[in-house]
């Protein structure tokens, strides 16, 4: 018996890729406006996903339309607000409101699905978002309207967690992903031209940053979210995904020569802390029944 179940260690290994996409970001940032840079990085993972899976998108069913549809709303809204959300409000308050996800979620949870949090995740969820809140160190200051549209943000984003446990539990159907990015990709191309200005440079670099997100961070990642996060619970795999944070910084620390200081390193480790407590809490309670049968 392993303390990280299989579709846990493959959420873990997605939340790296995304870790690592601050980085890759800042590359495509300084040619491309971040709605543009959304719709083009969708609309090439769903072409991607598209080819991949044509047989199963000519044998779609209504419900697996609708489900990736309504999931494609989420992904995209969630990306939208908080994309423009940090125009207006600071990198670590951003950090912070979209980490609360790891909040709403068990709470959606229990209201979607009527499924009552374990006790492991439920405390995993507290030790993380202490750790979340001093990993990011928040400044102070009135809540303002960026601050806003960012816990919009992680509201999306905890709801695609718990409606994607919902529309997968049962079957996962491989089209469901090719629909999520098709409406991502619309939700920033339709919104974008109202909010975005200036012409975009097509350099080599912003070009190769989009083949990475494209490819790495949203056909990988989100087809193996997909297909895996129905092993799991979505409270587990909120707290899974807010290692994304460390992620980055580690990432950053190597490629970019950022450094992590003192208090971001206290609250990574609280955070860690958290997950392995979820975790392993978790164990102990299969051991137990298992001793007991």
């Amino acid at each position: 018996m392993t303390i990280f179940p299989r579709a846990d260690r493959y959420l873990l290994a997605i939340t790296l890729i995304w870790g690592s996409t601050f980085s890759v970001t800042k590359v495509a940032l300084t040619d491309l406006p971040p709605l543009m840079l959304q719709g083009m990085r969708f609309s090439l993972a769903a072409l991607m996903v598209g080819i991949y899976t044509w047989r199963d998108i000519k044998a779609t069913t209504p419900g697996s339309l609708k489900s990736g549809l309504i999931l494609g709303l989420l992904l995209g809204l969630g990306f939208t607000f908080q994309t423009v959300g940090l125009v207006h409000t600071t990198a670590s308050k951003a950090g912070f409101l979209t980490g609360t996800m790891v909040v709403f979620t068990p709470l959606l949870q229990l209201l979607i699905e009527r499924r009552m949090p374990s006790f492991g995740n439920t405390a995993g969820v507290l030790i993380v978002g202490i750790g979340l809140y001093i990993f990011t160190s928040p400044a102070g200051g009135d809540f303002n309207l960026g601050d806003f549209l960012v816990l919009l943000c992680a509201v999306a984003f905890a709801f695609y967690i718990v409606y994607l446990d919902v529309f997968t539990k049962a079957e996962f159907r491989r089209e469901i992903v090719f629909y999520q990015f098709v409406v991502t990709a619309a939700v920033a191309f339709a919104i974008g031209p109202f909010l975005e200005y200036g012409a975009p440079e097509f350099t080599i670099d912003a070009m190769g940053a989009v083949l990475y997100l494209a490819f790495f961070a949203s056909t990988v990642a989100i087809f193996v979210q997909s297909k895996y996060q129905r092993e799991t619970t979505p409270t587990r795999a909120a707290i899974i995904f807010t290692m994304e944070p460390v992620f980055a910084a580690l990432i950053a620390f190597f490629a970019l020569r950022e450094t992590m200081g003192v208090v971001e390193a206290t609250g990574a480790a609280v955070m860690v802390a958290g997950l392995l407590f979820s975790e392993l809490y978790g164990l102990r309670g299969k051991r137990a029944s298992d001793k007991s049968a």
